[in-house]
């Protein structure tokens, strides 16, 4: 079964054809770090903009990647969600109307179970069914979410209640006068940098909270005080032009803070399991991997992360996830609209 995947959640173009759930024909991604890079941040108009002019250049252009003829085309997937409302429109009515037009189904794909799914495309990777059950991590620029995952579906156990951990990444950047996007850059040079010259908190939240939502608040995480305790650092102890050294040991300690805090939580995600998945963008990070893989040899589970280039946002996930039998579809794909937020404690 070959599909055609479409992902525009957020500042990433990109089309993918699938084969049977898991064989990658093509992926195409255009990014649009460039646009959004003097703003410090997505701007959302520029997004959905960029989507509008290049997507169905993208789309052509994974077609002919696949070596396939429209009429190889099975399915039609795309995001419907969470991300950017104006961007997720573009990728989703343009699936819509490719569906149509092939006569053939339209999927609608959640854009974080995908990260999930992810660790599973390729060659030489196992097989869903034989990881379950198995606890998750997908963690990018704007989700921190901690699933277990079984037969029946991705039941959260975990979230941020604030600022997730890719964005924690770009604020502590942009106060420390680093480039966008912050979280490579920070990877970069906390290399050189003292892990403990700075005792950032490792924020603990207390039980009860409404932001909750009625999660166990240990597998909860919260990174707006650890930014705020970066801006009053460096208020108090602020960097001198060209100090490099000084500033490679503050964004190591901020890291290492922000890495403290994940371990925690998925030291508890995996208690009784013997799989742990990892996906998203910041699962990117080469510190946060080296930990992952000693907190996993350390409990015999088994890491699976999912390969670079499929950690970002790309629409091979999205077509893959769609040829595992997941994925909404139906008339009830057809009448999807953009949705910007998911409840995932309530549809868990």
């Amino acid at each position: 079964m070959n599909i055609l995947g479409i992902e525009t959640s957020c500042d990433e173009t990109s089309a993918a054809v699938v084969s049977d759930g898991a064989k990658i024909l093509s992926n195409v991604i255009l990014s649009q770090i460039d646009l959004h890079a003097p703003y410090g941040g997505v701007v959302p108009e520029i997004a959905s903009r960029s989507h509008v002019k290049f997507l169905t250049q993208v789309i052509e252009e994974a077609l002919t990647e696949s070596g396939l003829a429209w009429g190889d085309i099975d399915a039609v997937a795309a995001t419907y969600g969470p991300g950017l409302s104006s961007s997720i429109m573009i990728g989703l009515s343009a699936a819509k109307a490719l569906s149509l037009k092939l006569n053939k189904p339209f999927i609608g794909i959640d854009h974080i179970r995908a990260h999930i799914y992810s660790v599973f495309l390729g060659e030489d990777t196992p097989s869903l069914e034989e990881t379950y059950p198995f606890a998750a991590l997908v963690v990018s620029g704007g989700h921190t979410l901690f699933f277990r995952v079984d037969e029946d579906g991705e039941h959260l156990l975990g979230q941020t209640i604030d600022d997730a951990a890719g964005e924690a990444f770009d604020k502590a950047a942009n106060l420390l006068g680093l480039s966008y996007p912050g979280g490579p850059v920070i990877d970069k040079i906390s290399k050189e940098g003292d892990r403990t010259y700075v005792e950032f908190p490792r924020i603990k939240i207390k039980p009860g909270g409404q932001m909750l939502g009625g999660l166990d608040h240990e597998m909860c995480t919260s990174f707006s005080g650890l930014k705020t305790a970066l801006m009053y650092y460096l208020k108090k102890n602020p960097l001198a032009d060209g100090d490099s050294k000084r500033t490679a040991d503050i964004a190591a300690s901020f890291q290492e803070a922000i890495i403290d805090v994940l371990l925690d939580r998925a030291e508890k995600a995996v208690e009784g399991l013997d799989h742990f998945v990892v996906g998203g963008g910041v699962s990117l990070n080469s510190r946060l991997r080296e930990r992952l893989g000693e907190m996993a040899e350390s409990r015999g589970v088994q890491l699976l992360l999912a390969q670079p280039k499929h950690c970002g946002d790309n629409a091979a996930m999205i077509a893959g996830y769609a040829g595992a039998g997941k994925g909404i579809t139906g008339e009830e794909a057809m009448h999807l609209d953009a949705t910007p937020n998911i409840n995932y404690a309530k549809h868990s």
